[in-house]
């Protein structure tokens, strides 16, 4: 009896070539099909992955839509931090969604991407939430390996890494560099893979920052991500706490501090 080969998620993959499929040409059609204009998105952009950023902004009235920004499975909300103008995109969870969303910004005309998404502790920097520079990410999902080849470690462009050194000694709180261990399946976050995580130096679990480095570093784009750490799997009880504004302004803080020293 003949049984089926295991499929190789990493055949047939062509890292060097180009994609006949690209967002360039998606934003097009979505322009053409919804009759919209070719206004460029600001220069730094965040992801949201909960939508409480923009949640909270839009109740305040302190966030516009991006009437042309032509993506089919999102809104662009527009504010001003410090003065400058940002863009923040809600609601991208997990890793595909996350690229997609990060590949039709730059082709709109963002060159810094800051994806801030809440973490679950793997091991503890704090008492919760506080934040981490994530400057390494376990490939634990499947999106990255669309864009570099098997490795365990998706990592932080070294020169943004080293640009940031210092940069958040003026806020109220520490911003810690550290690990994260990317998943596809956060209700599978069993006592062995949290284990197994923790062995090789994870700090926090998260869902993006993995595939966002991999693309960012196969096609040459500036991308930051940090874990914000709200909580222990919700083990205990009284967990996802962020704080006042659901941690707006504190997150804006953060990002404000890695578009000065990447964007002055």
């Amino acid at each position: 009896m003949t049984t089926n080969p295991e499929p190789e998620v990493s055949a047939g993959k062509a890292y060097d070539e180009t994609s006949v499929f690209i967002p360039e040409n998606l934003l097009r059609e979505a322009r053409r099909q919804r009759g919209l204009g070719d206004q460029p998105v600001p220069d730094v952009c965040v992801l949201d992955p909960d939508g409480d950023i923009v949640r909270q902004l839009r109740a305040r009235g302190q966030a516009t839509r991006h009437d042309d920004w032509a993506c089919y499975h999102t809104d662009l909300w527009l504010t001003a931090v410090d003065g400058r103008q940002i863009g923040i995109v809600a609601c991208a969870v997990g890793a595909p969604f996350a690229v997609l969303v990060a590949e039709e910004l730059a082709a709109s005309g963002c060159s810094l991407l800051i994806s801030v998404t809440s973490a679950g502790v793997i091991t503890p920097l704090g008492d919760t939430p506080y934040f981490i520079l994530i400057e390494r990410s376990l490939r634990d999902e499947g999106t990255s390996l669309h864009y570099l080849p098997p490795t365990k470690w998706s990592h932080l462009t070294a020169s943004l890494e080293a640009a940031l050194d210092g940069a958040f000694e003026e806020l109220d709180e520490p911003v810690h560099p550290g690990a994260s261990w990317t998943t596809d399946a956060p209700f599978r976050e069993t006592e062995t893979a949290i284990a197994a995580a923790r062995s090789v130096g994870a700090h926090a679990v998260e869902m993006e920052a993995a595939a966002l480095y991999a693309y960012a570093t196969a096609r040459q784009r500036d991308v930051v991500c940090v874990a914000h750490v709200t909580n222990s799997m919700a083990a205990a009880g009284d967990d996802f706490e962020k704080g006042e504004a659901d941690g707006t302004y504190r997150i804006l803080d953060v990002v404000d501090a890695i578009a000065k020293r990447l964007r002055p």
